[in-house]
């Protein structure tokens, strides 16, 4: 599903290429939590049950199983709304349900990146990713990611494409396909700034340079 924020985030010509979460052995340990407080309660309540103390005590203990049970719906969306993601310029942290925390890395400035598995990592695919970079920050830890590897691997080609890429002489920028000149014109015919007449005169040059 696509996130509406995250794309927000997203520049000119950017383009997700990965995403992944913590691993879910994260979250099921959160989730073992909820539900070994919720066993408790409903032993409490049955003890409470058992010496025949007034229903109504019963009934809000049982009542009380609503907090295990929205703590557990609350673990589920802070787990899905932690992303790590890599972008075809950056490497982006995010976070928050209704706060939203941001943390991003040019590719350009990663130096290094280091990634540690353990056994039990290598069987069921997580691990930590450890990226160096040139900003004042300095290191960008992700513990217990999912697909590690994959997520590594995404962000090594993507710093290479993008060290490799063409650039405009005397901007530095990179240089945009045929594609991205041909949507650019569109929207200077859309906004009145090209005439239909040298949209298509425009459209003809680039078709030929493809």
């Amino acid at each position: 599903m696509s996130d509406a924020y995250l794309n927000s985030l997203l520049g000119e010509n950017e383009q997700v290429l990965f995403e992944t979460h913590q691993h879910w052995l994260v979250l099921a340990g959160e989730i073992l939590t909820e539900c070994l407080l919720s066993v408790a309660l409903v032993v409490l309540v049955s003890l409470i049950w058992a010496l025949w103390v007034p229903n109504v005590l019963v009934a809000l203990g049982y009542l009380l199983l609503i907090f295990p049970l929205v703590s557990l719906w609350r673990d589920v969306l802070i787990w899905s709304k932690r992303k790590y993601v890599v972008t075809s310029h950056r490497v982006i942290q995010l976070s928050g349900v209704f706060n939203k925390n941001v943390t991003d890395s040019s590719l350009d400035k990663v130096n290094d990146v280091k990634m540690s598995q353990s056994f039990l990592g290598r069987m069921l695919n997580y691990g930590d990713i450890e990226i160096l970079t040139a900003s004042e920050l300095g290191v960008n830890m992700f513990k217990h990611i999912g697909q590690p590897i994959q997520y590594k691997t995404a962000m090594l080609n993507a710093k290479e494409k993008l060290e490799h890429a063409p650039v405009e002489a005397g901007t530095g920028r990179p240089v945009r396909s045929a594609a991205d000149l041909l949507v650019q014109l569109d929207e200077l015919r859309q906004n009145g700034v090209l005439t239909e007449a040298e949209f298509q005169s425009k459209k003809a040059e680039l078709l030929k340079k493809m």
